[in-house]
Order: C-alpha cells, then sequence, then structure tokens
C-alpha cells in the first residue's frame, strides 16, 4: 500500500516539475506558448506520468508489454529529472543570495532557457547511457583459493554466476541468448544462478517455451543450480512497490516447471555432493523463503550433517549473515540481491546497507562474491554500475 500513500506526492511533484518545464520551454520560444503546445505538452507529459497505473491495471498483453517498458523508462528519467531540477532550483537559491551575482541574468528569459537547457541535456545523456549500458552484458573475474583439498580433476574449478536475471518486461529472450553465448565461452564447470530470476509476475515472460530453450542451451562440467531470491514470487508491483497479501507469498508454480525444462535444478534449502568432491548448498530467500519453507536452516545447520573436510560452497541470494557462514565452514559463498545500487545515486549509498555490497569479501577463512546482478528491477537503466556474468576461478590447497 506504500505507493498508494505516495501517490499525492508523485502527482504533486510531477506537476511542479511539469509547470518549470513549461517555462523553460516558453523562455526558449514563442512558440511554446501558444495553447496549442502548452497543451501538446500537457498532454505528453500526463501519458508518461501515468504510464505506470496504465500498465499496472491493463490485462496481459502485448499492449501491457508496451506500457510496461515505456513505464520502467519513465521510472529512470524521471529520477534524473527530479535530481536535476531539484539541483537547479536549490543553486538558484544559493546564487539569489550571493552579492555581486547578476541577479538579472538569473532572473532574464535568456537565464531560464540557458539553465533549463543544461538541465535538459544532463537528464538525457544520463538517461541515453543508461539505457545503453543496461543492455551491455560484460564479464568480471575473480580468482580465490580455497584451503582444502578437493578430488576434481579440474583445477581450477570454474564457476560461471549470475543472479538477478528478473526475467520480465525489461529482460528479454534475447539478452538470455547473449549470456548464455557468454558462458558457454568461458567453459565453466559449474554454472549458477544467485535468486531473482523472476521479475515477480510469470505472464511477465515473453516465450516461456522459447526462454526454457534458451536456458537449456547453459553448457557446464557439473551442470546448472539456482535458488530464489525475494522476486522469484508471484506477486503485483506498482513504480516498485509491492501490495500486502492474506496468502502466502510463494513462487508461480509454472516459474518451477520453467526452470525445470531448462535442466537448471533448484535447490531449497538443501545440498548436493558435486563428483563426490565438494558440496553446493542453496539457500531459499532471507525474507521470502517460498513453498514448503517456513523458517530457512541457519548456517550452523547447513554445514551439521557435512563432511567438512570438503569445500563447502553456498549459493545465496542476499548477503547476510557472512560472518554466521563463515564460523559454520562455508568456503564460498556466492550472492546477488544488491545490484550494486543499479543507478546513480544509489550506487553510492548502497554500501551502508550491506557489509559486502558489490565485488569481493573475505571473511574468516570464506571467500563472498556478490554480483552486481545482469538484469535490472524497475528502471531500465544502469548508471554508475554494470550488468555482469562473474566468473570465479577456484584453487583449491590443503591447508598447511
Amino acid at each position: 500500500m506504500t505507493a498508494v500513500y505516495l501517490s499525492p506526492l508523485y502527482v504533486a511533484w510531477n506537476i511542479v516539475q511539469l509547470i518549470w518545464i513549461l517555462r523553460w520551454m516558453g523562455a526558449c520560444s514563442g512558440a511554446f506558448r501558444t495553447v496549442w503546445a502548452r497543451s501538446a505538452v500537457v498532454l505528453l507529459y500526463a501519458f508518461f506520468a501515468s504510464s505506470l497505473l496504465i500498465a499496472f491495471f491493463l490485462p496481459p498483453s502485448r499492449l501491457q508489454r508496451a506500457m510496461k517498458l515505456i513505464s520502467n523508462y519513465w521510472l529512470g528519467v524521471l529520477l534524473y529529472m527530479t535530481l536535476t531540477i531539484g539541483a537547479a532550483l536549490i543553486l538558484r537559491f544559493i546564487l539569489r543570495r550571493i552579492p555581486g551575482f547578476p541577479k538579472e541574468f538569473l532572473y532574464s528569459r535568456h537565464g531560464l532557457a540557458a539553465a533549463g537547457g543544461v538541465c535538459a541535456a544532463v537528464v538525457l545523456a544520463l538517461s541515453v547511457w543508461g539505457i545503453v549500458n543496461a543492455r551491455i552484458i560484460r564479464t568480471t573475474r575473480y580468482e580465490v583459493t580455497v584451503e582444502k583439498a578437493c578430488d576434481i580433476p579440474q583445477d581450477p574449478l570454474r564457476i560461471a554466476l549470475v543472479a538477478d536475471l528478473h526475467l520480465g518486461y525489461n529482460i528479454s529472450n534475447g539478452s538470455m541468448k547473449t549470456m548464455v553465448e557468454k558462458i558457454n565461452a568461458e567453459q565453466p564447470d559449474l554454472v549458477v544462478i544467485a535468486g531473482d530470476i523472476f521479475d515477480n509476475q510469470y505472464e511477465a515472460l515473453e516465450d516461456p517455451e522459447e526462454l526454457a530453450q534458451i536456458l537449456s542451451g547453459l553448457e557446464s562440467t557439473y551442470g546448472v543450480y539456482a535458488c530464489y531470491g525475494n522476486h522469484d514470487i508471484e506477486e503485483p508491483i506498482l513504480a516498485g512497490f509491492t501490495f500486502s497479501s492474506s496468502g502466502k507469498k510463494q513462487s508461480d508454480i509454472r516459474m518451477d516447471e520453467l526452470l525445470e525444462k531448462a535442466d537448471i535444478r533448484l535447490l531449497r534449502d538443501e545440498a548436493v555432493l558435486i563428483g563426490g568432491a565438494f558440496y553446493l548448498y542453496g539457500r531459499p530467500d532471507y525474507e521470502r523463503p517460498g513453498r514448503g519453507i517456513d523458517v530457512r536452516k541457519t548456517p550452523q545447520e547447513i554445514t551439521a550433517d557435512m563432511d567438512l573436510t570438503k569445500p563447502v560452497v553456498v549459493l545465496d541470494h542476499e548477503p547476510r549473515e557472512l560472518s554466521e557462514l563463515a564460523d559454520a565452514g562455508v568456503d564460498l559463498d556466492l550472492c546477488g540481491h544488491t545490484h550494486d545500487g543499479q543507478i546513480f545515486p544509489f550506487n553510492l549509498t548502497v554500501s551502508l546497507m550491506w557489509e559486502n555490497s558489490c565485488g569481493y569479501l573475505k571473511k574468516g577463512n570464506m571467500h563472498n562474491i556478490v554480483t552486481s546482478g545482469l538484469g535490472v528491477f524497475g528502471p531500465f537503466m544502469r548508471v554508475g554500475t554494470r550488468s555482469e556474468i562473474c566468473i570465479v576461478d577456484v584453487n583449491f590447497q590443503p591447508a598447511q
């Protein structure tokens, strides 16, 4: 219900921004001061501003997909409009109080046109780059050494880690083809997906049958494994906010079936002993454990029945309980969830929320790697962050 409570602020701020846009356009040219021109601008702005609501209420269809995509682009543009116009108003307030500053230019039509032009250029540059950057899948490499012996022929063991695919309105089957090609080119021994495979709604998938076929093309020595994240559930979303429900929030059974068709094994608070040599444990999500799980196992419970002379790899969507996992004997913890903040300025603040918001951290004898993710949630943009596949080369060396 948060979206409902915030809606008056959303409407009010959009009105403020629209007023400043009209003033700027009128300062640029007299043609924008006519009734017809102003009406056209108001209608166009109203369409984009209401695209979130239109997409939310439309039934599943091609039109809804188009509106969802438009609204996700709009969220990013709106953010940078808010930041730039807000910064301009603050700067204007400061300049008014500086002795000797030519205030006649500050209040003139030419001053307004110049300031608005700078704001428009900043918004356009950030938005275009964010949209383009979100579509570029890069490869990030890590190399770690686990101080245990591992009886496998691969040296090092190559793990391909991806997370936060957010398959749906933003991330298409075409992006998955690119991902599969890039992963296969690395010839991994193991492929793991650390949650948020879906984007809350199964109906958002472009073509589920084709998607399953694409994902089944992932190649590795020991297979493809996954755990679920907080968005791998069927749940309505409006502007990034969820709605409360009396029922238990869990994955759509069709999501589970799609993974099975794609030969991806979903680990639900369970371990597999791979090659008889190392453990891979998939944890359910911290916030929404999912079907059949009310409370997920603690780190100590995870490793209680394991032979801890063998390496232990944990797949967990959110990078939580790092100290506890290290104390329990886990050697490698692979996570996602944070998106590294996804877009500026959140990439500057996300580290305040997580011990390791993105990248590598060693905790005791445990290596923790958090990927910034491959997909996006909400705004279809990445500014200051990257969409990535992580290639983790794991060396094994018995402790001296």
